[in-house]
């Protein structure tokens, strides 16, 4: 199978290990992820942002591809059973092809409503695991065992870690996709990188006893290509993943479900109400199949069926949803980003919004973070020439200021009405 890719060009999956992926792509699970955006409502600050996880899926089962034939190229040096055996490569393209088969849909913002609701990651492994999926049943077509083994190298677990953090990682696949896919769509360069040249970077680390190698950068000519992709990363998070206006409309959407869901929990009817967020607001066990029906057009059918409720702010703030009304924010800095006084900031706005007549649920505080290069991610180390190792961080002045520390956006979000107020109250004289 070769399909045309605006990222990548050619998405070439001709060899026998690779015949995984057009079989997995027939399933009705893999299907879905056409009708789930990767970047959720994005659109609506960056309007080309429509690429959905199907597009993403494909593109990191070609990163996977394209890494498998580099640790070819460098496993001489390795015993055999150490090595990317051809069992082992079908069940890494069916990892990165499926990691997010189970993903909800408009991002997060499904799973973030009810706290009860499991994580996409847990949905995902469901579907490898359940045996009434099309995905498991191809899976296990070839293999009984391959749900079981995919499912572990979603998880991060495998007998290679090297494989494991390939498609689990602060250097995987997904990453390696999305990165560019999201860069590509949004219009941006923040998220560019030289993908030809970190793969070619790659190496393998020398084992300890009889413990499998890890991957590890070669020099400092690769080093170069890994400060380039996480930092790519970090602009895309600064850019583009923490916009405010995209920020602003998943507020408007969450808040909009979290009464949906209240409503819907203490007896209220609602038109176009999808059986899993029922059954979810009413504390009911939600079945795999209920979850697999849930994808964007049907939220968004349901937050227009809304804009006609009998609850006049669900009805307010679906209706400025569809018109991209946005609600407004105010960022918070120094001190004030601050947990007590960020809090204290967000009373003074309830209480303008609450005297102009809007709901206190209209005025929220917004808390985006991202760690680039977190201390649990076991980046690979950098090999000197020599033999000698170093961790990222210590080879790299930038990973090194990058390393553990987080990023923070605290922001204010509320109704355009109430701009002025809020920032003549909030803002520092």
């Amino acid at each position: 199978m070769i399909l045309r890719d605006p990222v990548h060009g050619l998405l070439a999956f001709e060899s026998e290990e690779a015949s995984v992926v057009p079989r997995l792509l027939a399933s009705r699970e893999v299907q879905r992820l056409r009708r789930i955006k990767q970047l959720g409502v994005t659109s609506l600050a960056f309007p080309g942002a429509e690429h959905t996880r199907f597009a993403h899926a494909l593109g990191t089962a070609h990163v996977m591809n394209r890494l498998l034939a580099r640790l070819r190229d460098i496993q001489e040096t390795i015993p055999f059973w150490q090595r990317v055996s051809s069992d082992r490569a079908q069940d890494a393209l069916a990892a990165a092809l499926l990691h997010d088969v189970g993903h909800g849909p408009l991002s997060h913002l499904f799973e973030s409503v009810i706290p009860s609701i499991p994580y996409h990651e847990e949905w995902s492994l469901r579907v490898l695991l359940d045996p009434s999926t099309e995905v498991h049943r191809t899976l296990a077509q070839t293999d009984p065992g391959r749900p079981a083994r995919v499912a572990d190298l979603i998880r991060g677990r495998h007998e290679l870690p090297y494989l494991a953090r390939a498609v689990s990682g602060a250097l995987d696949v997904d990453r390696c996709d999305y990165l560019l896919r999201d860069a590509h769509a949004t219009g941006v360069r923040y998220g560019d990188f030289d993908l030809d040249w970190l793969l070619r970077s790659l190496r393998l680390g020398l084992p300890s006893d009889d413990a499998p190698p890890s991957l590890a950068v070669d020099g400092y000519k690769g080093l170069v290509a890994i400060e380039e992709f996480l930092l790519a990363r970090f602009f895309m998070f600064q850019q583009v993943y923490f916009h405010k206006s995209t920020r602003a409309a998943e507020f408007m959407i969450r808040t909009a479900l979290a009464m949906a869901v209240q409503a819907l929990a203490s007896g209220d009817l609602l038109p176009g109400v999808p059986p899993a967020l029922r059954a979810a607001a009413r504390g009911e066990p939600l079945s795999l199949g209920d979850y697999l029906e849930l994808d964007d057009p049907l939220l968004w059918n349901a937050l227009h069926a809304w804009e006609n409720a009998d609850l006049p702010a669900l009805r307010d703030l679906c209706r400025r949803i569809r018109q991209r009304y946005l609600f407004k924010t105010l960022e918070l800095s120094g001190e004030q980003a601050e947990e007590g006084p960020a809090q204290e900031a967000l009373d003074v706005a309830r209480e303008i919004g609450e005297s102009r007549g809007f709901p206190r649920e209209f005025i929220g505080l917004d808390i985006a973070s991202d760690t680039p290069l977190c201390v649990d991610d076991d980046p690979p180390q950098v090999v000197l020439s020599g033999g000698r190792t170093l961790p990222l961080h210590e080879a790299s002045f930038l990973l090194g200021r990058l390393y553990g520390a987080t990023f923070s956006k605290v922001r204010l979000v509320f109704p355009a009405e109430l701009r002025e107020d809020i920032r003549r109250a909030i803002e520092p004289r």
